[in-house]
C-alpha cells in the first residue's frame, strides 16, 4: 500500500502545518472512518509541544481524507486541529 498526494492536499498540508510523515502515519496507523463521497477518513493524534500561529499546544490531531486508487491511497485533503488535551 502506498500513499500519494493530490496537489490540493499538498497545499492544505503546507497551510495547516502538517508534514508528509504525519500524513503517512495517519493513513497507515490512524483510526479509519467512512467519509462523504465514497472517501475514507483517517484520524490520528500526535504529541506536538510547539507553537502554532502564536500559541503553544501539546497535541495536534491530523485528519486525512483519501480515495483508494490504483493500489494506493490518494490523499485528497488534510485537516489539522491543535489542542492542549484539557483537564
Amino acid at each position: 500500500m502506498g500513499v500519494r498526494f493530490h496537489p490540493h492536499a499538498v497545499e492544505r498540508m503546507r497551510e495547516r502545518g502538517v508534514t508528509e510523515e504525519e500524513v503517512r502515519a495517519t493513513v497507515e496507523r490512524g483510526e479509519p472512518f467512512p467519509a462523504k463521497f465514497g472517501r475514507m477518513g483517517f484520524r490520528r493524534n500526535f504529541q506536538f509541544h510547539d507553537e502554532w500561529r502564536g500559541r503553544r499546544y501539546r497535541f495536534k490531531q491530523v485528519e486525512v481524507f483519501a480515495v483508494w486508487e490504483d493500489e494506493d491511497w490518494l490523499v485528497i485533503t488534510v485537516i489539522a486541529r491543535y489542542f492542549d488535551g484539557g483537564g
